[in-house]
């Protein structure tokens, strides 16, 4: 399969619309196994402008009379099964450049006149060689919010070179996103969308779904427009027709006026936001409003703000594109956060696009969450039901093991919750066959202290495998922040219950023995009201550097 690639773009390598024909290819690749690829970037080769002389239709049949690097482009649109067209969108149709080239594919056809499949009344000159059997993909950016509408150029262009119909297309609006690295984790999930096209284009056509992703706007219309608006540094306000406010704002005025259009003003949480950000390497601080009907950003100072970042803007950079996870930059003292750090936790649901990936979206509905009630449950039955009724209770704990693989199905299982049914049956059983529970009981707290207090040694400890569904799910155990705030806690509840085992094996020997499983739920409340509290204090504590 022979693979010819056009990239129409003055820029060459570095335009946007080459990133996704890049990936559409990755993809093509991954479905075809022998693929042979060209590529002819406009902006590096030398084709002359057409002289309308037709001496390619007379004198010199199929020749131009032009000696240039046209006539190896055209071997080579020959030489193709597929031929990707790349470019942006100029003027509503291709580039000048672009537009060249196909003008000089005029020896390409015969001069005689006839009418086109498709296009009735329209004529047309049939082509000079046999297409039949090529394949042919125009994929293009633009800097409008979307392509609907703005591609009527290219179609009718298109519709004339290959057929109506007889082409597939990619065309995206927002294309200058792709040079922001602050957005590439939006972008990023664009290109893989270009890549599952190109995997299916390799297989036949394009599915309606993947259809359907790359249809999708990469911002939502306001958003991309303030984006695209602060991106210029030009103040418009007052502007007449025709002319422009040279009032050049500073790169970092430019940014935060970016990062501030990306506000989603849908998840206004009640109360307005003060975002100060103070950047500590350019002696430059702004703030952001956060309100009820979008975003403003402030330049003098005159707001009192409710969260301050002190950040080198280099840094606040680096996090916004990628480049460094926010926790770790945190944790390393190369940015400060004062103030509330609720703003911080909840970064993903304020600003679309941009994270300093303090913590992402809640876990989609789709995806399997953990459940810490399947790990308790069956602990809580073996500690109140069997010191009530020996008998009774361990074989209530037995049949609540039994029925815990049932909820599996709607929860994701963790090896604590396993492990847990595993040492709750045993420990039932054992006391079935004429064990005391004065010892059985203490030593199930014990194993149940050494599980919490082992697991802090591990990657991940046992806390964070349940925590982390309020904190985007498994991506948060990549957070060292979030790792290490629920090591703590591990640490703190395992030597709760090391302590709980003594005591209980001292209650199991007093008169008032059967109550010991009510006992012994008392710490426990208090000791998760301390949980909610630090999950809190602890990051806020870290962020302010104290």
């Amino acid at each position: 399969m022979n693979i010819l690639v056009i990239n129409g773009s003055p820029k060459g390598a570095g335009s946007n619309t080459y990133r996704l024909t890049s990936a559409f290819l990755d993809g093509m690749k991954q479905g075809i196994q022998d693929v042979q690829t060209k590529g002819l970037s406009i902006s590096r080769i030398n084709i002359k402008p057409c002289l309308g002389c037709f001496s390619c239709w007379n004198r010199t049949p199929g020749q131009c009379c032009i000696q240039d690097e046209m006539q190896q482009v055209i071997q080579d649109l020959l030489w193709a099964d597929i031929t990707i067209w790349s470019f942006p969108l100029y003027y509503y149709t291709v580039p000048g450049s672009l537009k060249n080239l196909i003008d000089r594919q005029l020896p390409m056809l015969l001069p005689f006149m006839e009418e086109k499949a498709g296009q009735v009344g329209c004529g047309g000159h049939p082509s000079r060689y046999d297409m039949s059997g090529k394949r042919t993909v125009v994929i293009s950016t633009c800097g409008f919010y979307t392509a609907k509408g703005n591609y009527d150029g290219v179609y009718s262009l298109f519709d004339h070179l290959c057929g109506r119909g007889n082409y597939t297309t990619i065309f995206c609006g927002q294309g200058e996103l792709f040079r922001v690295p602050e957005l590439s984790t939006r972008t990023n999930e664009y290109l893989s969308y270009v890549k599952l096209a190109g995997q299916e284009y390799a297989s036949g056509s394009i599915s309606n779904k993947t259809q359907e992703l790359l249809d999708q706007l990469l911002l939502p219309k306001e958003t991309f427009e303030a984006c695209a608006d602060a991106s210029w540094g030009i103040d418009k306000g007052g502007a007449k027709t025709g002319e422009t406010i040279a009032r050049k704002e500073s790169d970092t005025l430019i940014f935060t006026r970016q990062m501030a259009a990306l506000y989603c003003k849908e998840n206004y949480p009640g109360k307005d936001i003060v975002l100060e950000m103070h950047y500590t390497d350019v002696e430059e601080s702004y703030q952001i409003l956060l309100g009820k009907d979008g975003s403003h950003v402030y330049t003098d100072g005159s707001l009192a703000a409710t969260t301050k970042i002190e950040t080198p803007v280099t840094v606040w950079r680096s996090i916004a594109a990628g480049e460094i996870r926010g926790d770790e930059a945190m944790m390393q003292g190369l940015y400060k956060v004062k103030g509330d750090f609720t703003l911080m936790l909840k970064w993903d649901t304020y600003f679309v696009g941009s994270r300093p990936q303090m913590q992402r979206m809640e876990a989609p509905l789709s995806q399997k969450n953990t459940n810490m009630n399947i790990m308790l449950i069956p602990w809580i039955v073996l500690w109140v039901a069997p010191a009530i009724h020996k008998q009774w209770g361990c074989l209530i704990s037995i049949g609540i093991c039994a029925l815990i693989p049932l909820i599996f199905y709607r929860n994701k299982k963790t090896v604590y919750d396993i492990l847990s049914n595993a040492l709750v049956t045993s420990f039932s059983v054992t006391m079935l066959a004429g064990y005391s529970e004065k010892w059985m009981l203490p030593l199930s707290y014990l194993s149940f202290a050494v599980m919490w207090l082992v697991s802090c040694f591990w990657k991940v400890p046992l806390t964070a495998h349940y925590s982390m569904n309020s904190y985007g799910g498994e991506d948060a155990l990549q957070n060292a922040l979030f790792l290490k705030t629920n090591r703590i806690l591990t640490m703190a509840w395992g030597v709760l219950y090391l302590f709980t085992s003594v005591f209980t094996w001292l209650l199991m020997r007093t008169s008032i023995s059967s109550f010991v499983g009510l006992i012994n739920s008392v710490l426990p409340i208090f000791m998760g009201l301390f949980t909610a509290w630090f999950q809190k204090w602890y990051p806020a504590k870290v962020a302010g550097g104290k």
